[in-house]
């Protein structure tokens, strides 16, 4: 037998995985099973018309560079038409300072090749997005996590974590941070914090790396576009790289989307990506182009908003009406995502195994740690299924909770009482040592939920 582990480098040995994408996997192993789990825009609302009339124009074999390799940095009318997408976000960024990427995940991964040495800390926000997080430790990162509350990040913990850490002698290599709709939380950063943010950048001279995917998408019942200003519009110093995508308002098939940042810093990034991947898809490019040339993007964002507000709204009238008293969240005002909060008698780990039991999927909220921990929240994804799916995920996650909470044999504390818009809760606190909530029994639970998938 082969010791295949004797080919592989020691790096390759650290890599980690998308916690979303194990969790995701667990749904191609069941039949009738409604996930609430991944971030996935909803097809009902693709512009199958449009794409289809895009597809017959630039496919005709006319021009045979739709088929060839294109330019590193992007293709030039898009980048072009990114300059007016950014300045309509307040952002003045030129050629020289925007690249095309291949999705925002690669743009990720990027930026941490080019911003980070193995050891370097990397701050991001408790809880983050988990493929902010698995693309920063693989390039050895070590991270760590800050506080936030309803307004944002608590600009007291960065000043803590950064002193702490150069007094230890490692770089802080950045701040990451998803201010609009973050993921997985659907909290938006106030306005008066995003300056401050800005300020204690510049203070510490710490790179801030902006993503940004759900801006676009905010509710017109809780939020406005004023309010999701990105911090790069008002960056002087030239301390922010703004990421974004057309995943989410056009589709994710075209994986196509951008950083804007310093010309020095995109110059580095461009060499980066020639050797991950020379370009991205100049037919996806070209798609895209043309959606926004042709105006198709802006006429259905607002169809894009109201559907996602109405799911929004579903999802949080079902959760009142089955987990009264049990459950509690921020209200989100935009974006893809409900940040679920469950008595501390409940390990969402475990609680995972009991509701694929019942048919039901979601993240839970220990994916979304720099610190490995216990934790009894979870992120539970309104955009993509219908509305009567919604519903009846909720039923059965529902189900599950009560007996989980049957199991552990305590009775529901109280939660703290509704609001006019939903029961909301601040999000957690940061933590740097596991909860004693993650005991033996939550981890041979998720355990036994993993090993049950089906691979591939």
């Amino acid at each position: 037998m082969n010791d295949y582990d004797s080919f592989l480098s020691r790096a390759s040995h650290a890599l980690q995985g998308s916690a979303i994408r194990k969790v995701g996997d667990l749904e191609a192993s069941q039949t009738d099973l409604i996930s609430l789990a991944p971030g996935f825009p909803d097809p009902a609302v693709f512009a199958w018309d449009e794409l289809r009339e895009i597809a017959q124009s630039i496919l005709t074999g006319s021009d045979p560079s739709v088929l060839q390799y294109g330019q590193t940095r992007g293709y030039r009318p898009l980048l072009e038409a990114l300059s007016f997408i950014l300045a309509r976000r307040g952002i003045r960024a030129s050629l020289q300072e925007t690249i095309v990427t291949t999705g925002s995940q690669q743009g990720l991964d990027l930026c941490a090749r080019v911003f980070i040495d193995p050891g370097d800390a990397v701050v991001v926000e408790l809880p983050a997005y988990t493929g902010a997080m698995t693309a920063f430790a693989n390039a050895q990162a070590r991270l760590v996590g800050v506080a936030q509350d309803a307004e944002g990040i608590d600009l007291e913990d960065p000043d803590r974590v950064v002193s702490r850490e150069r007094a230890a002698g490692r770089r802080v290599a950045l701040l990451y941070v998803v201010p609009n709709f973050q993921n997985p939380t659907g909290l938006l950063t106030g306005r008066e914090r995003r300056i401050r943010l800005l300020e204690w950048a510049a203070r510490n001279r710490v790179l801030i790396v902006e993503d940004d995917p759900y801006g676009a998408l905010y509710f017109g019942d809780r939020a406005s576009s004023d309010e999701t200003r990105p911090l790069k519009a008002d960056d002087p110093e030239g301390l922010v790289v703004y990421l974004s995508s057309f995943s989410k308002t056009v589709a994710p098939a075209f994986r196509v989307a951008w950083i804007a940042g310093a010309a020095p810093f995109i110059s580095k990034i461009e060499v980066a990506k020639q050797s991950a991947d020379l370009c991205t898809g100049a037919l996806d490019q070209r798609f895209v182009y043309e959606v926004w040339k042709r105006g198709v993007l802006e006429r259905r964002l607002p169809t894009l908003r109201d559907c996602y507000q109405r799911k929004r709204t579903v999802m949080e009238q079902a959760l009142r009406r089955e987990l009264d008293g049990l459950v509690s969240w921020p209200p989100p005002k935009g974006g893809f995502f409900l940040w679920a909060s469950f008595p501390d008698l409940i390990n969402t780990d475990a609680l995972l195994a009991r509701a694929v039991g019942h048919g039901v999927l979601f993240v839970p909220g220990s994916a979304f740690y720099a610190e490995h921990r216990g934790d009894n929240h979870a992120r539970l994804s309104f955009s993509a299924p219908s509305h009567e799916r919604i519903v009846a995920g909720i039923q059965r996650l529902a189900v599950a909770v009560r007996e989980e909470l049957t199991a552990r044999g305590g009775a529901p504390p109280a939660v703290p009482p509704a609001s006019t818009e939903g029961r909301p809760a601040p999000p957690p606190a940061s933590a740097e040592a596991p909860s004693a909530r993650d005991s033996a029994e939550a981890r041979s639970a998720r355990s036994a939920a993993r090993t049950s998938v089906k691979k591939p």
